[in-house]
This record gives C-alpha cells, structure tokens and sequence, in this order.
C-alpha cells in the first residue's frame, strides 16, 4: 500500500518526512532524567566554619531632649539652661559613645534664630543625630 497516491503503477519513492516522534520520547526521558537529578546539583558544600567570639549587639543610645519655648528658653531633658549650659553639656553628650539622639522640641511661634542657633550649636560639637519633634495632626 501506497501513501498519497492512488496509482498502483507509480514506482515507490521513498518518505522525506521526518518521524520525530522517538525524538520527543528521548527528549521527554531526559527531561524526567533532569527533574529528578536537579536536587542532587544543588546540594550545599559541607564546610567546617570557624569559631569566633562576637560582642554583644550594642545598646540603642539615649535620647536627649532640648525644648525651647515660644519666649525662646531652652530646656534640656525639661529642665531650664540658659545657651551656655546647654552648649556644655552638648559638649559632653557629644563624646559619649555611642552618642545620644538629640531631640529637639520647639514651639511653633519660637523665632527660627533661636532654632538655628541651638542646631548650630549641636552641629559644630559633634553631634549627628538630630530629630525634630512634632505632634500628629487631629484627623477630624
């Protein structure tokens, strides 16, 4: 029996298509081959790591609070400074380790100059962290 053609008398020609089905049979063997190996490929290296000793995690540091009110006193930690105090004891915040969050607290009708001055005054003895302190808005 010949495919495609009726004629009986035709001399037979051999098929130029391609069987590819035994092909998808090894392609589909070696896939369930790949599945099934991949965990064995990712494995983790066994290692022998060494010992060390490591410092306790550090404390968070302190918090100190400057408040200036709409007058323009200071206020350190809500106790009343005048600007050289409150310069000094900046200086001597400013060499603890680690050194404290200076929090700062000032009326919403305090003259930016007083603001500036105490921010100046922070930044020129060291002190990097610095904060403003607000209250949240009413949601009405």
């Amino acid at each position: 029996m010949s495919f495609g053609a009726f004629n009986h008398h035709r001399q037979k020609e051999s098929m130029s298509d391609i069987n590819v089905t035994p092909m998808v049979d090894v392609m589909l063997v070696l896939l369930v081959i790949f599945i099934l190996g991949a965990p064995a490929f990712t494995g983790a290296v066994k290692l022998d790591l060494p010992q060390a000793e490591t410092q306790a995690a550090q404390q968070p540091a302190a918090s100190v609070t400057v408040a200036i009110d709409a007058a323009g006193s200071l206020y350190w930690n809500n106790e009343a400074v005048t600007m050289p105090v409150l310069e000094q004891r900046l200086n001597d915040a400013a060499k603890l380790a680690p050194q404290p969050e200076l929090q700062l607290r000032a009326d919403k009708d305090t003259r930016y100059e007083t603001v500036a001055q105490v921010m100046a005054a922070a930044q020129a003895r060291g002190l990097e962290k610095m904060g403003f302190v607000t209250d949240p808005k009413d949601k009405k």
